[in-house]
């Protein structure tokens, strides 16, 4: 029988692991796991308490948004740990891209029975994410997103890249792949991708794998504004890739720069500004999946 320390990030989605924990321990108890609980001070403690179940050969189970999910798997890089996820967050796009149910009561029969399969990570710079790590415009939209108590859910994302737009001025982007030429594009945003989605259901990378061991790099080029508004709709979908103004090249690593200052998000958080290197790291983290 699996035993899991359940890792809860009390603040997430405005509370909202904090107000549904006793429902999922009254799941986790007909499942008959045996299982305890921690509350994270930070995403730091995070990690330390996601070391811990490595020690005791628990399932590190984290419940909250992405950010918390991908410190814990930053923790369990590498080894033998297991992640677990329960989706506690805004946008929740690892376990949606996973087909881990949205509802953290129906994801713990998941915990229960689910498979282990060993997935990439990302990471950018010294930061291990799990989705998406991506600058520029989306800088400026994740920031607004991230500040604002107006809007709640995951139309948070869609508030923020509508207030992002009216500011927005195109910058120039160098990017190296694999230690290749460089290439500069003026536009919107570079994104490295682990997996598919962001902010909320946004299917950035539409194609993206979490298991050949490679970044979808998306580069999005410069178009007047009111074009752009009219295709970020399709960014749900992933039909955006279709336009000329969009580009999406495999790559193992990438390097980005900018002319001006930049600071790149990842699931939701920032890891660092700009010049940075991201970087694939192919079968680095066991999770437990859904049949």
């Amino acid at each position: 029988m699996r035993r899991l320390s359940l890792i809860v990030n009390p603040s997430a989605a405005g509370g909202r692991p904090a107000r549904t924990l006793p429902d999922v321990q009254a799941a986790l108890d007909r499942q008959g796991l045996a299982y305890h609980t921690e509350l994270t001070r930070s995403l730091e403690h995070a990690r330390e308490l996601a070391r811990a179940a490595l020690e005791t050969g628990e399932v590190a189970v984290a419940f909250g948004g992405d950010g918390c999910v991908a410190a814990v798997a930053g923790a369990l890089a590498h080894t033998d740990g297991v992640l677990g996820v329960l989706p506690g967050g805004r946008g929740n796009d690892f376990a949606r891209v996973l087909g881990i149910p949205l509802e953290p009561r129906a994801a713990c029969e998941v915990l229960a029975s689910g498979p282990v399969r060993k997935l990439d990570l990302g990471q950018a710079g010294a930061h291990a994410f799990i989705g998406i790590a991506s600058c520029g415009f989306d800088s400026e939209a994740n920031r607004i997103a991230n500040q604002t108590r107006l809007v709640r859910g995951n139309l948070v994302y869609a508030y923020g890249a509508l207030r992002a737009l009216a500011a927005w001025r195109p910058a120039s982007f160098t990017v190296r792949l694999d230690g290749g030429n460089p290439l500069t594009v003026s536009g919107y945003s570079v994104a490295a991708a682990n997996s598919r989605a962001y902010g909320g259901g946004m299917f950035l990378a539409p194609q993206a794998s979490l298991e050949d061991g490679l970044l979808d790099v998306v580069i999005i080029r410069d178009v007047a504004k009111l074009r752009f508004l009219r295709l970020l709709p399709t960014v749900f979908n992933g039909r955006h890739v279709r336009q000329r103004n969009v580009t999406v090249i495999r790559a193992r690593e990438v390097s980005v720069s900018a002319e001006r200052r930049f600071v790149m998000y990842a699931d939701g958080d920032p890891v660092g500004e700009l010049p940075i290197t991201v970087r694939a790291l192919p079968a680095a983290i066991n999770v437990v999946m859904p049949r």
